[in-house]
């Protein structure tokens, strides 16, 4: 599949034009021809920063596969005449990557999140699919002298997957710094996934994920660290949705 033909652009940041499907399809073969192939997912907050962070911007832009995180970007791209086929969200596509791991024996590196946390993901994939599926786990908390020993791990681990659950752009940094040495085919950064998976956090029911209301169940499950946050980035969002559809419509 050539990526180049199923790409649009919303606010400067290029997004793959791809279902879930043509996505896991993609990464499939990625791996099977041992290629290296760095994913990343936006959502309205994402390409909000992005506009006025640009180490943020450069560690998105330079991934090889980005897909459309939010429902709210999925409809972003329909008002902006640019329709995506539909929603990949990063925590549904890494639940599908563990499941092709599984049929495909690939095996998957965990790293990031708290100690506690990352061993309760491995622990729960484990007895779903099959200890053969994990390669290894590391948590999130190093210093910048142990960088090096950690990407020697990763790539001892002869891992096929990386996930990182690690912020942005300290992931991108990292994986841009010692992919080299990991040399792991397929990477993919699924920021507070492992919370979820772990049982720590609760996602959304489908109807809120359907309706684009995650952010508002996250507010509600964390009012304190979260209002603020959301108040800001879905008013810049709407703003950025309001000001290029306002431009494309003078130039017709």
């Amino acid at each position: 599949m050539d990526l180049h033909l199923h790409k649009i652009e919303l606010f400067g940041c290029p997004i793959h034009s791809l279902t879930m499907q043509q996505t896991l399809d993609h990464i499939d073969q990625s791996i099977q021809q041992r290629k290296l192939l760095q994913h990343v997912v936006v959502n309205a907050a994402k390409l909000a920063k992005m506009q006025s962070d640009p180490m943020l911007r450069e560690s998105v832009i330079n991934s090889d596969l980005i897909n459309a995180d939010g429902q709210a970007v999925v409809w972003a791209a329909k008002i902006l005449g640019k329709p995506l086929p539909e929603r990949v969200a990063g925590i549904d596509l890494m639940e599908n990557l563990v499941e092709l791991a599984n049929r495909r024996h690939y095996r998957i590196f965990f790293f990031g999140a708290k100690e506690e946390i990352v061993k309760k993901v491995v622990d729960k994939y484990s007895q779903a699919y099959s200890p053969d599926i994990i390669a290894g786990y590391r948590n999130g908390y190093y210093s910048k002298e142990q960088e090096p020993e950690i990407a020697q791990q990763i790539a001892d681990s002869k891992a096929d997957i990386l996930f990182v659950a690690i912020t942005s752009p300290k992931k991108e940094i990292f994986i841009n710094t010692y992919k080299d040495i990991i040399k792991t085919p397929f990477i993919m950064g699924v920021g507070g996934s492992f919370d979820v998976v772990s049982g720590m956090t609760k996602r959304a029911p489908k109807w809120m994920q359907r309706s684009g209301l995650e952010w508002l169940y996250r507010v509600m499950q964390e009012p304190g660290r979260m209002w603020k946050r959301y108040l800001i980035t879905n008013t810049q969002f709407i703003g950025l949705v309001i000001k290029h559809k306002l431009r494309s419509a003078k130039q017709l």
